[in-house]
């Protein structure tokens, strides 16, 4: 098995409804809840807005704090998924769910392995 990171891509900028954001986490929780029994879910979180980050860097023995984002963007990753599956075809599968439940992109990266 291998695990894969499914990332939500946002708009910046972007607003949703109260209602229609009640609709999609509820979709959002039946699919975790679908992963979960399928026993593929590893770990979920979303993520507050790119505004509220703080980017920490080292350079010649400093560490400085700047008010984030690192990087202007007109998208950011606004959650994520770690599941963990059999290959890539298993984890788009679960994406395009996720995609379809959020309407949003979903970028579908596996993580190395560490030597185990």
């Amino acid at each position: 098995m291998t695990q894969y990171l499914l990332s939500n891509i946002t708009p910046t900028g972007a607003t949703i409804e109260p209602e229609r954001l009640q609709r999609v986490m509820e979709k959002v929780m039946a699919i975790t809840r679908e992963m979960q029994a399928a026993g593929v879910w590893v770990f979920a979180m979303g993520l507050a807005d790119p505004s509220s980050a703080t980017v920490v860097s080292s350079q010649d023995g400093a560490v400085t704090l700047a008010d984030g984002p690192f990087a202007q963007l007109k998208e950011y990753v606004g959650g994520f998924t770690v599941i963990d599956v059999a290959d890539l075809d298993a984890a788009t599968a679960w994406a395009g769910k996720v995609a379809e439940a959020t309407g949003l992109a979903i970028e579908v990266r596996p993580t190395p392995s560490l030597g185990g």
